[in-house]
């Protein structure tokens, strides 16, 4: 997809969805990334959590990575209403180096991400990817 296939509405989208890589890498909200009423819906392994508002939104967040990490691979698809993201993130904390893969579904209204769902793997740590590593062979990263 080039930029002159893109509509209005999906350069947008395409534009939060690089706000929100800058905010799971710093920890920081960038202007205008979350509309003030919205909504996420979180799910990891074995829990689910749910966050309304922006304060309590990036709260969720921090409480499970409070740190800076990286994004070093992502994939955007726009839908009609906002867009799809997947992720891996990488980080460390406690000494150890995590990693995560992530799916955000956004809706986006006039004021950013209006509801924001997204789907964990859950944090892998050194000993989680070698028991990984020695179980499977990926055939793409």
């Amino acid at each position: 997809m080039t930029a002159t296939t893109l509509t209005q509405n999906e350069v947008r989208a395409h534009a939060l969805a690089e706000k929100l890589i800058k905010f799971l890498e710093t920890g920081e909200v960038p202007d205008g990334l979350f509309a003030a009423d919205v909504f996420c819906d979180f799910t990891m392994p074995t829990w689910r959590l749910q966050a309304s508002g922006v304060e309590d939104c990036v709260a969720l967040r921090l409480a499970g990575h409070p740190g800076q990490g990286t994004v070093p691979r992502w994939r955007f698809d726009p839908t009609p209403t906002g867009f799809v993201l997947e992720v891996e993130e990488a980080w460390d904390s406690g000494g150890e180096h995590w990693t995560c893969r992530e799916l955000f579904r956004a809706d986006i209204g006039d004021g950013g991400i209006t509801l924001i769902a997204v789907y964990c793997t859950g944090d892998w740590d050194a000993a989680r990817r070698a028991e990984h590593a020695s179980a499977v062979t990926l055939i793409r990263p």
